[in-house]
């Protein structure tokens, strides 16, 4: 089972039991977190797209660490007017591991 969840401006695609690194929340290493804004969930052949959430599904995450991304390092310059400037950047990240999907209610049938 996956499902494709938001948070921090952007979209992720879960699978239960996979780490990965998010865009920082305010929470304690070891904490348990439940997303609610689940966009999508699907299992095998059977999807389930949200308009715009999934009605009643939840991604329940273990928040593992919190760290910094690697240094990216931004140069602007113009030429021939000697003017250049230097800029660095490190984004703060939330490692999680997905603990559970919980699926929403079944779609309803069309007549």
């Amino acid at each position: 089972m996956y499902a494709v969840i938001r948070t921090g401006g952007k979209q992720y695609r879960v699978v239960s039991g996979e780490k990965l690194k998010i865009e920082q929340i305010p929470a304690e290493v070891g904490a348990e977190i439940t997303f609610d804004q689940v966009l999508m969930v699907g299992e095998g052949e059977t999807v389930q797209v949200g308009t715009p959430t999934v009605g009643g599904a939840t991604v329940r995450v273990t928040v593992l660490a919190h760290g910094r991304h690697d240094k990216i390092r931004i140069f602007k310059m113009r030429r021939r007017k000697h003017s250049q400037k230097h800029q660095g950047h490190r984004q703060n990240y939330t490692e999680i591991r997905v603990d559970a999907i919980a699926g929403g209610a079944a779609p309803e049938p069309t007549v």
